[in-house]
């Protein structure tokens, strides 16, 4: 359960989300004098905060028993789901192939690199290629956008989705199979409609637009993926206490977790690099470190090999670690092809 929930006032709600108390189980851990010193409120106030999630803890505890013992389900089950899930295709055969077939849904992806590597537009092109119908083999569903660096260009957007289309068109044509109502249904604009964008200037904002999204997709039940571009940027700045910032950011990968299996849906992050000192040398790795590497299903690296771009599976429970070319083309995430420049997209 969430500390929205719980019967206290609006500021002390804040105050909790604030430093990272998002659900019941992060305050059962903490002592009295360690809230009121992260909340700056007195500790009287504090032991009466912890008292309210301890008698909600225990009316969970009476009344929830049997939907722990219902959840169960066998390894077969499992396995049968896990066939069935779709998967978000990223428009580079290449990349799919190592990829399992997609982006799987039911799961956290990470996906970092150097700026320029093609991060961004990876990010919209999955959210135009989720909404491909499932005639043409897609989950036709809907996608989140959630922006924190203000990378987002709704004219690229609109480009990938031209593209889409005409991928589309081709598909058809290869087939000769009658979805020409299909095909007609469909303009650029309309893949745009199905973005839902969300812009946050600080980590506060992102903490509760993160809170926010179990409501919003309950509301949306047609949205397949979310996507942050980036989940680490403004974790970067201004953070002195780490053991906040871990603890911050683990709250909010769990919600992600349970918002991606509950609605089936992919959660995408997309992470920058930072430095670290490995063996003697500084070298390139994700940023916000080695615990954060563990918050995630999934976890691809993009990286350039003389002027050619490479994806590589550094993390999966499901495929082999494997490395695949692809290309930023005008028309969006491609198979490559040769003499690939470094060319920059609009």
């Amino acid at each position: 359960m969430e500390v929205s929930s719980l019967p206290i006032s609006a500021s002390q709600r804040a105050k909790l989300i604030s430093a990272g108390y998002t659900s019941l189980s992060s305050l059962f851990s903490v002592s009295y004098s360690d809230l009121a010193r992260d909340l700056k409120i007195s500790e009287n106030e504090a032991i009466g905060i912890l008292r309210v999630a301890s008698q909600r803890k225990g009316s969970e505890r009476s009344n929830g028993t049997s939907s722990i013992v219902n959840g169960a389900q066998t390894a077969w089950d499992m396995l049968n789901e896990e066939e069935s899930l779709g998967r978000i295709t990223t428009s580079c055969s290449e990349l799919d192939d190592i990829l399992g077939g997609g982006i799987s849904c039911k799961e956290v992806t990470e996906i970092g690199g150097v700026p320029g590597i093609g991060k961004t537009q990876l990010g919209i092109q999955l959210a135009v290629n989720v909404q491909i119908p499932m005639d043409y083999g897609g989950l036709q569903g809907k996608a989140i956008y959630i922006d924190t660096e203000g990378s987002f260009m709704v004219e690229r957007a609109l480009q990938i989705a031209e593209a889409c289309l005409e991928d589309m068109q081709e598909y058809h044509g290869f087939l000769k199979k009658d979805l020409q109502a299909c095909q007609l249904n469909r303009k650029p604009e309309d893949f745009l409609e199905n973005i839902f964008y969300f812009r946050v200037c600080s980590y506060t904002e992102q903490i509760a637009v993160v809170n926010y999204l179990d409501k919003f997709i309950s509301e949306h039940k047609d949205v397949k993926v979310v996507i942050i571009d980036s989940i680490t940027f403004h974790f970067r700045q201004d953070f002195d206490d780490m053991a906040l910032r871990t603890r911050l950011l683990g709250g909010m990968a769990l919600k992600l977790t349970k918002l991606a299996k509950k609605y089936t849906l992919a959660v995408v992050l997309l992470n920058q690099v930072t430095t670290k000192y490995i063996e003697g040398s500084y070298q390139l790795t994700l940023a916000l470190g080695d615990s954060w590497s563990h918050a995630c299903t999934n976890r691809v690296i993009l990286y350039w090999n003389g002027n050619e771009r490479y994806a590589y599976i550094d993390k999966s429970p499901s495929v082999r670690s494997a490395s695949a070319q692809y290309s930023v083309t005008g028309r969006g995430i491609r198979s490559s092809v040769s003499n690939c420049k470094r060319v920059k997209m609009m």
